[in-house]
């Protein structure tokens, strides 16, 4: 019963289903709805935490727990669900950061209702694009995604919400057609029978020529999800002025469907194509670690630098994807899942020093530090795990896209010297970035006071010295900078045992994608080796192009694609 019970279904179903009961909840204050939507956020976590504990099995790199409905036959539209080595980890990582998204939107008391039904609606439908197995149900699960996010931007957002709110709709919306055109070429591809279906679609041949098209459209699609330059400036503008339960799912799961979207489709579908565009995309992921960090120091709005920095850390997810070996395309998966997870406490320390100053700009800021230890220390530790300190996920992650790069056996040595060269570049602004952001934030001292306490009076002997914090100069049985409380602690916390717990043993995440990861690069390599054979010279050996070598081991060609 249990294996027959439509587990995918049900986590889809569930937070989708709860959010179109929130407006007939008897709610006037928004105090009850906040501990509805919370509740439900937890049953789905534990729903899919439960269904993979029982029925997923990471030794295995096939579709598991499987469900196919006839949804709209005439169109070859199937409700078909599933998951691999490639989603089960990204489903795990959305269900547990949209539920801390809304544990930390607690004090939300504009609109509540509508607030926390578009949590959920967002919820569901960024699980739908992990396990879809239908690539029209990939489009429309990718499409739905959109509009909760836009509604949370442009409701919910800061002074220029409604310009962000729109550049983000704009941008994704736009790219996102790449995504139907690619589904609608492969599914048409070939004649007979009309299919959808991802795994159908894998043994499918595609002469190389569409497969070139097909590739490039797609990475536009995701490229833009992605943030991947010159089509990332949608990122900084909504994470400016998002609120920040929703940059913590903005960052810590919906980059990620543009990278799990590359490996899924790019890879996996289209792996004859990667081999003529893997050097172009590692060009691109260097171009934003460098970029990105270099964006990062002018920026004077914290979220602003954070942002930027995710910019910069998804072009070591390129690298990974783009290095032809197990390991690196092992850290690119690694990458996605521990940036989601420092990128989301980072912008949730972020919300809650701006629920204390009211401003996220940095040169307002400054001797806080004092006044909230716990918060500076929470924000530290994840400044720590973003900049890559050794023991803590994001050092597993970019080790393993580092090493995989260096030890690729199909780019040239110049090529990956160079690359890994300028990619170290970016791994030593970031702390450079960081931690000035910490001592401006916490330490700095160069705001202005804006207010004068000459004429008050001093009730108690400890009261003697105004204490002055940012651009508030008050006495300190009056400050309202308050440290960090349980329940914020709580969600900090949670996200930093998993980042300390990842660092100290990666096989906690890898085992469940490792035989995945494995086979997708083994079908690309297939794929390179079969190039080799029939077009010995198709490239020129040399700085920017992969050199094919005639032989493949017979281990690669045993893959069956």
């Amino acid at each position: 019963m249990a294996e027959q019970f439509p587990w995918l279904t049900a986590i889809i179903l569930l937070p989708a289903v709860a959010s179109l009961l929130i407006p007939v909840l008897p709610d006037k204050d928004g105090k009850q709805v906040r501990w509805y939507a919370l509740g439900v956020a937890i049953a789905d976590f534990l729903l899919m935490c439960y269904a993979f504990w029982k029925n997923y099995d990471p030794s295995s790199a096939t579709f598991q727990l499987a469900e196919n409905y006839a949804w709209i036959p005439q169109l070859g539209l199937n409700w078909a669900v599933s998951v691999d080595g490639l989603s089960a980890p990204l489903v795990l990582l959305a269900g547990f950061v949209t539920t801390l998204a809304i544990f930390s939107a607690w004090q939300v008391d504009r609109r509540p209702k509508l607030f926390y039904a578009l949590m959920l609606m967002l919820y569901a439908a960024q699980i739908g694009v992990f396990v879809a197995q239908d690539l029209l149900l990939f489009f429309i699960m990718w499409e739905v995604e959109l509009v909760p996010v836009y509604l949370l931007i442009n409701i919910w957002g800061g002074q220029k919400r409604r310009y962000a709110a729109t550049k983000f709709i704009i941008y994704t919306a736009a790219a996102s057609i790449f995504i139907l055109i690619a589904a609608l070429g492969m599914g048409l591809y070939g004649g007979g029978d009309v299919t959808f279906d991802i795994a159908k679609l894998t043994i499918k041949d595609y002469p190389l020529a569409l497969e070139l098209f097909l590739y490039a459209g797609l990475l536009i699609a995701f490229g833009v999800k992605l943030a991947i330059f010159p089509m990332h400036t949608w990122l900084p503008d909504a994470h400016g002025e998002a609120s920040s339960p929703v940059s913590m799912v903005l960052a810590g799961v919906l980059l990620k469907m543009g990278g799990y979207g590359l490996i899924r489709l790019n890879l996996e579908l289209l792996s004859d194509a990667h081999i003529y565009f893997a050097p172009i995309l590692a060009i691109l992921g260097v171009v934003n670690i460098i970029y990105g960090a270099l964006n990062s120091f002018a920026q004077t709005n914290m979220k602003r630098r954070l942002a930027y920095s995710s910019v910069s850390h998804m072009g070591f997810v390129l690298l990974g994807i783009a290095s032809f070996t197990d390991i690196g395309i092992n850290g690119a998966m690694l990458q996605m899942i521990s940036h989601g997870l420092i990128a989301s406490v980072l912008f949730f320390l972020a919300g809650v020093t701006y629920d204390r100053t009211h401003t996220m700009a940095m040169d307002e800021m400054g001797g806080i530090g004092q006044a909230m230890p716990k918060v500076f220390a929470l924000f530290t530790i994840g400044a720590m795990a973003s900049l890559a300190l050794p023991g803590m996920s994001g050092f597993a992650s970019e080790i393993s896209v580092f090493v995989g790069l260096t030890t690729s056996d199909i780019y040239s040595s110049t090529f990956c010297t160079v690359t890994v060269f300028l990619a170290a570049v970016g791994v030593i602004l970031t702390p450079i970035y960081l931690l000035s952001m910490l001592k401006q934030v916490f330490y700095g001292t160069g705001a202005e006071l804006t207010c004068n306490i000459g004429d008050v009076v001093v009730q108690n002997p400890e009261d003697e010295e105004a204490v002055c914090f940012g651009t508030d100069c008050i006495l300190p049985n009056k400050a309202i900078y308050r440290d960090a409380s349980p329940r914020e602690i709580f969600i900090a916390a949670s996200f930093i045992v998993l980042i300390i717990g990842i660092g100290l043993y990666p096989k906690l995440t890898m085992q469940m994608y490792d035989v995945k990861t494995v086979a997708v690069n083994a079908q690309v390599r297939q794929s390179y080796t079969q190039i080799a054979e029939t077009s010995p010279g198709i490239y020129a050996n040399g700085l920017l192009t992969p050199k094919i070598a005639t032989v493949e081991t017979s281990q690669v060609l045993g893959i069956v694609k």
